[in-house]
C-alpha cells in the first residue's frame, strides 16, 4: 500500500469493543459513530417516543463506553475522532473532552458554541469531575455536567 494511505475503521455497533485490541493493531486511525453506537448500545431507536428516553448520551454506560475506546486507541497511538449530533452540543462536548477525545465532528453552525464551551474549559479539572461522576452515577450525568458548568464558569449554551 502507498504510505500516504491510511486504513481506519468506524465504530458504530458494540459487537467491535470486543475486537478493539486486535482492529487497533491493524488501522491507522478509528472513528466513533455516536448516534448509531448510542442506538445499538441501549438497544433503543431514538427516532421512537416510546423508546427514546432511554437514548442519553450522557448516561454514564455509553461515557464509558468511549472512554475506554479512548484508553485503548491512546495506548497504541492511534487518533480517535468522533463524529455524531453529541459533539455539537456544548455540554456534551465537555464531557467528550474530560473523556480525552481530542477530534470530534459537528455541523457548521455548532462550532461557534462548542469553540466557546473549549476555551472556558478547564480540561484537567473536567476530566477528574466526569471520572468521579462515572463511578459513583447510575442515571443520566446530564444534570452533574450542567451544575459542574454554572459552577466552573463553562460556557455550555448553544446560543
Amino acid at each position: 500500500l502507498p504510505e500516504a494511505l491510511e486504513i481506519g475503521i468506524m465504530i458504530e455497533v458494540p459487537a467491535i469493543l470486543w475486537q478493539l485490541d486486535a482492529l487497533l493493531a491493524k488501522v491507522d486511525f478509528i472513528s466513533i459513530g455516536s448516534n448509531d453506537l448510542m442506538q445499538f448500545l441501549f438497544a433503543a431507536d431514538r427516532t421512537n417516543p416510546q423508546v427514546a428516553s432511554r437514548y442519553d448520551s450522557l448516561h454514564p454506560v455509553f461515557l464509558s463506553v468511549l472512554r475506554d475506546i479512548v484508553r485503548a486507541a491512546d495506548a497504541v497511538g492511534v487518533p480517535v475522532t468522533l463524529c455524531g449530533e453529541m459533539a455539537g452540543n456544548p455540554l456534551e462536548a465537555m464531557a467528550l473532552l474530560a473523556l480525552g477525545m481530542r477530534s470530534i465532528s459537528m455541523s457548521a453552525a455548532s462550532v461557534g458554541p462548542v469553540k466557546s464551551m473549549i476555551l472556558s474549559l478547564d480540561i484537567d479539572c473536567a476530566s477528574g469531575f466526569v471520572e468521579q461522576a462515572l463511578a459513583e452515577n447510575d442515571g443520566s450525568l446530564r444534570p452533574l455536567l450542567t451544575a459542574y458548568a454554572e459552577k466552573y464558569g463553562v460556557n455550555v449554551s448553544a446560543f
